[in-house]
């Protein structure tokens, strides 16, 4: 029985009736991750002992007849830009190549305490900065259904290691689409969360104002109770939102019976693959034919989220990332004749060429003289962006789109060219800056590579994209599509 290949409900059924012990589990997930790790490169920390120390616990405890959460027992991954008490925390960056955190992360803390067992951090684009997993500054991560391809970014190790069974449950986060490009390429769900319903205390910060943690899973059912298990108000995070935390699993109803969809217009059009076009359209008329309604609904400022995103995101990024200077913590530059030089040399050595790019616009679209022209204007464009999903959803339940304008592409395809690689995002980036939640659900296939259909809800109303989703994976065979790797 391979136990890495089931999904967290499937393993949760094993452990209460005894058909598997949590150390089985384990044992099982880190000897598969032995035999394809060196393929993929989705970890870049193992915590193999904490796993079997807690798995024991747990097995006890299951013994002991005690009630437990959903995912007590089940091997998770967490991206490599939440605090992990003792375990070292990089963002994969130089600049944090040694720093091992005093305190956990709030999802961190949530996910210990339902009794997850953490495996390992994984890989990402250093500070969260790509789209692709390539800006590492310690390997590239591969997608498992073809390992010349990227698995998207920046939580690409999350969704690799998902979807080569390398994990059962992952957390990443989403400034841009980090969540969603990713489990589209990678052919698995993955959610953002509305901008305050997960904590962010504990998230390494790239833009404050749009970054946000969340699951991904094998199925819709997994991603419903992590993100039960994750969701709520946090007195460590102003800006998390205290409202009613849903049963998210409770919820998930095989029903679109009278549910308005709109399909966003903009997102169907140029730049648009056909084959993604194609696959996009049958997932719609499947919704249709189980009783949605469907229609067209133009969101005209869509074509301004790449541009808007890229200067706000910058912006934060530029002043979230002064406080790497060498002298609190993390890299600091041997250079030491004096201050200033130490200062320079540090982030010259600590930071890579996607980082200091970005550090460099948004500096740029913050200093005097700009400001107004550049930073001020994309704050009021973001405005109408989010006035532009507010009068759709007066009509719709929900809005449709590809998560991703084209299938995965290859390992160093669009690594020199930033603008092609930003267009990768031009789906997902609008839902950020709105700060409402959206998932991506496998949809088909192009080029035998995976296809995510994008699912966008309302402030709060994740249960609805949720329910949609789950409704869709039920009645298609998309998610039972398998990565096969063969061992090292």
């Amino acid at each position: 029985m391979e136990l890495y290949k089931l999904t967290a409900h499937e393993l949760k059924a094993k452990l209460d009736n005894g058909e598997a012990s949590c150390v089985d589990i384990v044992n099982a997930v880190f000897e598969h991750i032995k035999n394809t790790d060196d393929k993929v490169g989705g970890f870049v920390t193992q915590t193999k002992q904490h796993a079997l120390n807690k798995a024991k616990d747990i097995d006890k405890r299951i013994k002991a007849k005690e009630k437990l959460s959903p995912i007590a027992g089940i091997p998770i991954a967490v991206k490599d830009n939440m605090c992990t008490k003792g375990t070292v925390t990089t963002c994969s960056s130089r600049i944090l190549e040694n720093y091992i955190p005093p305190y956990n992360a709030t999802v961190v803390e949530k996910i210990e305490e339902a009794g997850a067992i953490m495996i390992g951090k994984t890989n990402m684009d250093e500070f969260a900065m790509g789209s692709s997993t390539e800006n590492s500054a310690f390997k590239v991560t591969k997608n498992p259904w073809d390992l010349e391809t990227v698995p998207g970014g920046s939580s690409g190790g999350s969704a690799a290691v998902v979807s080569a069974n390398e994990t059962i449950l992952a957390l990443g986060s989403d400034t841009g689409g980090s969540i969603r490009q990713p489990a589209a390429f990678c052919g698995v769900v993955g959610l953002k969360p509305t901008y305050g319903r997960v904590s962010r205390y504990g998230l390494i910060a790239f833009a404050s104002s749009l970054d946000q943690i969340g699951p991904l899973t094998k199925d819709v059912t997994d991603c419903a109770t992590l993100l039960g298990v994750i969701s709520g108000d946090d007195e460590k995070d102003s800006t998390s939102i205290n409202a009613p935390v849903p049963d998210y699993r409770k919820l998930l109803v095989n029903n679109v019976k009278g549910t308005k969809i709109g399909v966003v217009k903009e997102l169907m059009g140029k730049g648009i693959s056909e084959g993604v076009k194609k696959a996009v359209k049958e997932a719609i008329k499947k919704l249709e034919s189980l009783g949605a309604s469907v229609e067209e609904v133009s969101m005209p400022t869509f074509e301004y989220g790449v541009p808007t995103y890229y200067l706000l995101a910058t912006a934060e990024a530029s002043s979230n990332l002064a406080r790497y200077d060498g002298v609190k913590y993390g890299h600091r530059s041997s250079s030491r004749q004096d201050i200033l030089t130490m200062y320079n040399e540090t982030r010259r050595e600590g930071f890579g060429p996607e980082v200091k790019r970005r550090i460099m616009l948004g500096t740029y679209a913050l200093s005097a003289g700009y400001y107004d022209a550049y930073y001020l204007k994309a704050q009021k464009v973001r405005t109408l962006i989010k006035n532009d999903f507010d009068k759709a959803f007066i009509r719709f339940d929900v809005l449709i789109s590809p998560t991703t304008p084209t299938v995965a592409f290859k390992v160093g395809e669009k690594v020199d060219d930033p603008l092609s690689m930003y267009l990768s995002d031009i789906a997902t980036i609008p839902v950020n800056l709105a700060g409402i939640p959206a998932i991506s659900v496998p949809c088909g296939f192009s080029d035998n590579m995976p296809i995510g259909l994008q699912i966008i809800g309302k402030a709060f109303d994740e249960a609805t994209i949720l329910r949609v989703a789950y409704t869709y994976e039920q009645n298609t065979e998309w998610h039972k599509s398998k990565v096969k790797l063969t061992a090292a």
